[in-house]
């Protein structure tokens, strides 16, 4: 206390705090929400700034990650393109292929980007070796440090594939890429070996430029790289910007609406704070020139208000950290390890400067009521005491009191009127509240819309599968390198515990046709496919038949109609730096093929890619699954009971799609912004109910001589209640386009965080009448506010209203 003073002046504020009970509530509570929600915001801001930019910038990590064609381009022609206007440093060209090993246990690993170096260093990308040593021989090889892990260790071995004869290759260490130009790294000549087994050997080339901040920079930079070389030589490139958004995305996604809670607590407790010393201040103009009167001086005046406002401000910023850093706790939990470290912990000085500049900010929103107080004249203070001043309003009771309607009611429209800026603070309020609840509604909805678009597979009443593992005796054993414990996918040339019957694709077309119901159906086919110009794996569902009914939803162009074609996501365009009507070579296997870009879909599996083609594009890819629709009236279950019994023999199966649930960083974002919202709302209720206690105090006098002429407890409270009705309603009015603006402007932001744009049916979520409900919320509060205080009033004594003044 010895910060406001101590002895007398100590004790007027903790009479003050001790006092005005509902007011301490209302300021603590708004400023924990306030905090709390800043915490959160600050939080992922940091954890989606680092590592990456110190890792990238001490790697000198490439500005673009170049595939060209070795065909079509000599290496002493790439050498040249470091001389090109803009170009800082170059490094390459390195062999570089996709492989896709299997590892000891005989599982079957990712589609990898290997490129043959001689060593870490270089003028580009100086990979750093976070254990082990660099390859110096053929039949070597060093992993991305993220494959880490019990079953691949240093001195582990891989097999290049899982045909028996496959190369064996070994583990001899771990390296950290900022920039992801690979996923393993070799010795040149081990590349060429790989190549000489069908699998396509491209060139790496790795640049830096002078200008490389912008995306316009980097087209601007790829058109020179292209134009430099002959027509097709350049297969693709991956920008570092799309490099730092995947690594920035654990957390992106959720920092725009979290900052909008934020913006939102913030502002309100400023309001509400203003209000609560305002409101204290009017309500206490007797006591104040009491205190002035016994020899407290203005400076004394304004530092014990200003107190009353930092002390439960204090308690409120103390308990928002510990929430804002329990909150935040899930979502940093979704960052990815990157490059050797990890931030999944609030990062110590959002901790401290958020509550400081809160503190800040509550002491400033204190200062104007409490200077006010420090100005008031003695002898003026204690005569005019908390009555409001003579004649304020009363045009306005004069005019409403005209209308058709009983005479409280009238009476209580006109007492907003009174106190014009404690009404203004009370219709911020609502208004505030009423903007979290649309928000929130619309950001919920949108979620399951996008959750809903995702799920392409769920739209099919059944789903068949071609293969079914049945339990049976153990295998014969394994051939050297295998493990009879260890399942592998079938084909792999590893032993397994479960023998797999695989039905063939075209009988179970024929079964899917012959079954009555059946409306439409088409195959499919999950797998990972080789891309020219992005290192490591990318999905690809491969289509058979007219796949329509399980398209994802278009952003641009249309869905693949027939062989060589492929839709793709936003991200894929930003990152090869491609636009429909491009081709871009992809390699199924040992196929390869080039496909134009038809299609721009809306995907958001983040740093993940996945592309969609025709099936036919690749002669060995057959589907694993086909999605059938049934006939109107046909029941799902019933219908595949009745093709499972015909498929089972064959070794496949067919099951009902059962609704699909959302998950993830789905629910977590949906579990936040509503406690977020919650928190805003009751900021909202309790600075209404503030208002009108303040002014049913101070109007408590005038109420009991209400009571005295006649007025029943009912019309008493009809009274207090309306005099918030024309607040809720019109807080509402102001509320609801306001939060509908606000998740029209933070729905695409969060699209971008994640690479993608979002479509209309993700942004157009509200409907006429969940809009007019929305708005009803406004009145709602306001009435939900004032209803404790009307109660009080309403059972107030009318001799007690009397006495006091």
């Amino acid at each position: 206390m010895s910060l406001f003073g101590t002895g007398a002046l100590g004790r007027v504020v903790r009479s003050g705090v001790g006092r005005r009970r509902v007011q301490t509530v209302v300021i603590a509570v708004a400023t924990l929400v306030a905090v709390a929600s800043a915490v959160v915001a600050g939080s992922l801001m940091v954890a989606a700034a680092a590592p990456f930019d110190r890792a990238f910038g001490k790697q000198r990590g490439a500005h673009i990650t170049a595939q060209f064609d070795p065909v079509k381009v000599s290496a002493a022609q790439l050498a040249e393109t470091g001389k090109l206007a803009g170009v800082t440093a170059i490094a390459g060209p390195y062999p570089s292929t996709a492989f896709r090993p299997v590892d000891q246990a005989g599982f079957r690993m990712p589609t990898l980007t290997l490129v043959g170096r001689s060593g870490p260093d270089g003028d580009v990308d100086r990979v750093d070796l976070k254990s082990g040593r660099w390859p110096q021989k053929p039949g070597e090889i060093v992993l991305a440090a993220s494959f880490e892990g019990p079953a691949i260790e240093i001195g582990s071995t891989l097999k290049a594939s899982g045909a028996a004869n496959a190369q064996t290759l070994s583990i001899v260490g771990f390296v950290v890429s900022a920039g992801k130009t690979a996923d393993a790294w070799a010795t040149p000549a081990q590349v060429e070996v790989l190549g000489s087994e069908g699998r396509p050997v491209t060139s790496q080339m790795l640049y830096r430029f002078e200008s490389a901040s912008t995306k316009e920079q980097i087209l601007a930079d790829r058109k020179k790289l292209a134009a430099s070389v002959g027509s097709g030589a350049l297969l693709g490139t991956r920008s570092w910007l799309d490099t730092k958004r995947a690594a920035d995305q654990g957390a992106a996604a959720t920092v725009p609406f979290v900052t909008a809670f934020g913006a939102l607590g913030i502002v309100m407790s400023v309001i509400i704070v203003s209000s609560v010393i305002s409101g204290a201040v009017g309500t206490s103009l007797r006591r104040i020139g009491i205190l002035k009167a016994i020899g407290f001086t203005p400076r004394e005046v304004v530092r014990a208000y200003v107190a009353q406002a930092l002390i439960p401000a204090g308690a409120g910023i103390a308990a928002g950290v510990v929430l804002g850093n329990l909150l935040a706790a899930p979502l940093l939990g979704d960052t990815q390890e990157m490059y050797g470290t990890a931030s999944l912990s609030t990062a110590w000085w959002v901790d401290v400067a958020v509550p400081a500049t809160t503190l800040v900010v509550v002491g400033l929103a204190a200062l104007i009521p409490a200077l006010r107080a420090g100005r008031l004249r003695t002898v003026e203070a204690i005569a005019v005491g908390r009555s409001p001043r003579t004649g304020r309003g009363q045009w306005a009771h004069r005019a409403i009191g005209r209308l058709p309607l009983p005479r409280p009611v009238t009476y209580g429209l006109a007492t907003p009127f009174t106190h014009p800026v404690r009404t203004l603070a009370m219709l911020l309020a609502v208004a505030f509240g009423t903007v979290a609840t649309t928000f929130a509604v619309g950001l919920t909805s949108s979620l399951s819309e996008v959750g809903a678009s995702q799920d392409t597979d769920g739209r099919a009443a059944v789903t068949v599968t071609t293969t079914k593992l049945n339990n049976v005796a153990p295998p014969p054993p394994p051939p050297v390198g295998g493990s009879a414990a260890s399942p592998t996918p079938a084909g792999d040339g590893v032993a397994s515990t479960s023998k797999p019957k695989v039905a063939a694709p075209a009988k179970v077309r024929s079964a899917i046709t012959s079954q009555a119901g059946t409306g439409s159906y088409y195959g499919k086919a999950q797998s990972e496919v080789a891309v020219a110009g992005i290192s490591g794996s990318v999905q690809a569902g491969l289509y058979e038949g007219d796949s329509r009914s399980g398209s994802y939803e278009m952003l641009s162009g249309h869905w693949i109609t027939g062989k060589g074609q492929v839709v793709v996501p936003t991200r894929f365009l930003e990152r090869t730096s491609t636009e429909i009507g491009d081709t871009v070579r992809v390699t199924y296997e040992k196929e390869t093929a080039n496909l134009r870009i038809v299609g721009e879909s809306f995907d958001t599996s983040g740093n993940e890619l996945e592309i969609h083609a025709d099936m036919a594009n690749f002669r060995s890819a057959e589907p694993s699954t086909f999605l059938v629709g049934v006939m109107p009236g046909v029941s799902a279950d019933e219908y595949a009971q009745k093709l499972a019994a015909v498929l089972q023999p064959l070794g496949g199966d067919a099951a009902t799609n059962a609704p699909s649930e959302q998950k993830g960083v789905i629910l977590i974002m949906d579990a936040m912004a509503v406690l977020l919202t919650l928190m805003l709302v009751s900021v909202a209720g309790l600075g209404v109910l503030n208002s009108v206690i303040l002014d049913t105090r101070e109007r408590v006098h005038d109420l009991g001589v209400c009571k005295a002429i006649g007025m029943s407890p009912r019309q008493t409270m009809s009274l207090v209640l309306a005099s918030v009705t024309a607040i809720g309603v019109v807080g509402g009015l102001i509320g609801v386009p306001a939060g509908y603006a606000l998740h029209h402007v933070v729905m695409p932001v969060m699209g971008r965080a994640v690479g993608t744009r979002m479509p209309s049916s993700v942004l157009d979520v509200y409907g006429p009448g969940e809009l007019l409900l929305l708005g009803l919320g406004g009145f709602v509060l306001a009435m939900s506010g004032a209803l404790v205080p009307a109660g009080w009033a309403a059972k107030a004594r009318t001799a007690t209203a009397l006495r006091t003044e």
